[in-house]
């Protein structure tokens, strides 16, 4: 990866000054000069890189990872070589179009290249290319048939070529290490004949006794013993891993949204509700216009929502029904509806009845993306018989949210539709980011009008 990524940029660079040099003045020009230069670039890249650990196979495959070290590294050096130039004032053998078709062919070449990397890399490890590292382990019984820790193993560079199975009531037993001296004799001495590099415990971390006794059989070996986590440890550690000190800790459930967090999100929101307003306004002046002479009744409807930290607020929405149900009990829209008018069937399936909420995001009521809020009615029967449902109000509610993209939109028919929508919202709540937000507000703009769900009544 280092040589291909200096073989890029080099030949990138000398293309680059090449080419418009000879677009421009029909020579070469200064051929030695912009060589140096792209192999000064290659080289540093590369160092950057491996600093920044951008060559391991876990951080390979990881595109949004990748794009943004590879974006942030070639702009950094630019920037850094540039103002050494200048500095040096040795800026004027380079000229202005070269340094910047280089900085731009460059960042194409890479990315595209790094791109084509992950996918081959991806592919190589899901196949056990790069499985060469023998491995033994040492399991409880039944936890390696029912684990994915084999199968990880595999696609992460390990060859298990040997897996010793231990009953419980063995692991359990205080002689566990006389008990089964003769198998662990056998592991070893097959350790050594077969030049072992690696040996994997898998068993319920609660047997501290039996993990404690492999260890000591194994101590004559001169090779790392790893612990995989158990199905009970597995499920908490895939949680972000956060430093409390001198420990680490798995943040189970993430704090509400920093100040400087909110900031960010509250500048995407009245950035995006201001030109989201301002591009579909003729489509909400002939909404309003159609809603009036469709049906008795007032353009807007407006209805009590639950919004960040359960407080209470009035949402906006065009009228698509001939009632205004806004009390402890309200009646969830459902398919023939005869609540609903001809013209409020078209605007529900296609989403428009929500544009009024772009007032409400620039009131500060609501973000573009969050957590859709429910009817006040239901909002307190929903809390009452599911456990982390309050957790939704930890963040502002949205117009569109993780949920409604990935299919959880419109009617909730049952208690598992609705479960699911809130395992989808505190997915979202716990790994919030601008780039999430975009993706959903792009995913929204093709499911909501590319094809409107078949559950919006």
């Amino acid at each position: 990866m280092a040589f291909i990524d200096a073989a890029l940029v080099m030949v990138s660079g000398i293309g680059c000054a090449a080419g418009y040099h000879i677009a421009t003045a029909g020579t070469l020009g200064k051929a030695d000069v912009y060589a140096a230069a792209s192999v000064l670039v290659a080289i540093n890249f590369v160092l950057l890189t491996v600093v920044q650990h951008g060559y391991r196979l876990k951080n390979i495959t990881n595109l949004p990872r990748t794009f943004r070290l590879t974006l942030t590294t070639w702009t950094g050096l630019f920037g850094a070589l540039l103002a050494i130039a200048f500095t040096m004032k040795v800026s004027e053998e380079f000229s202005r179009g070269t340094t910047i078709s280089f900085y731009l062919v460059g960042l194409i070449v890479l990315l595209a290249w790094k791109m084509t990397a992950a996918r081959w890399t991806a592919h190589a490890l899901r196949t056990g290319a790069f499985a060469n590292g023998r491995a033994i382990m040492i399991a409880e019984f039944g936890l390696a048939s029912s684990s994915n820790a084999v199968d990880d193993l595999g696609q992460h560079g390990y060859r298990l070529v040997r897996v010793m199975e231990i009953p419980p009531r063995d692991l359990a037993s205080p002689l566990l290490l006389s008990q089964l001296a003769p198998r662990f004799e056998e592991l070893i001495a097959f350790a050594r004949e077969q030049r072992i590099e690696h040996v994997f415990l898998l068993m319920n971390w609660s047997r501290q006794h039996a993990i404690d006794s492999i260890l000591d059989a194994l101590k004559i070996l001169p090779i790392p013993v790893h612990l995989v986590p158990d199905p009970n440890a597995a499920r908490f550690l895939r949680y972000p891993l956060v430093s409390t000190g001198n420990t680490f800790t798995a943040e189970l459930r993430r704090a509400p949204l920093s100040w400087k967090e909110r900031a960010l999100k509250r500048m995407l929101d009245l950035v995006g509700a201001s030109l989201a307003l301002f591009v579909f306004a003729p489509v909400m002046l002939v909404t309003a216009m159609l809603i009036k002479l469709s049906s008795k009744g007032p353009v807007f409807f407006r209805q009590t929502r639950h919004g960040f930290g359960g407080r209470a607020f009035k949402i906006f929405k065009f009228r698509t029904m001939r009632v205004l149900e806004d009390g402890p009990t309200i009646r969830q829209a459902q398919k023939n509806d005869p609540r609903v008018t001809p013209i409020g069937k078209w605007l529900r399936k296609t989403s428009i009845d929500e544009l009024p909420q772009l007032f409400n995001v620039l009131k500060g009521d609501m973000s573009l993306v969050g957590p859709r809020p429910h009817a006040a009615a239901h909002n307190d029967e929903y809390e009452q018989i599911i456990g982390n449902y309050a957790f939704r109000h930890h963040v502002k509610p949205g117009i569109t949210g993780w949920a409604q993209v990935n299919g959880y939109r419109g009617e909730t028919r049952t208690l598992d539709l609705m479960q699911k929508r809130v395992e989808y919202d505190l997915w979202y709540i716990n790994n919030w980011s601008v780039r999430l937000d975009l993706q959903i507000l792009a995913r929204t703009l093709i499911v909501a009008f590319g094809r409107p769900s078949g559950t919006a009544y």
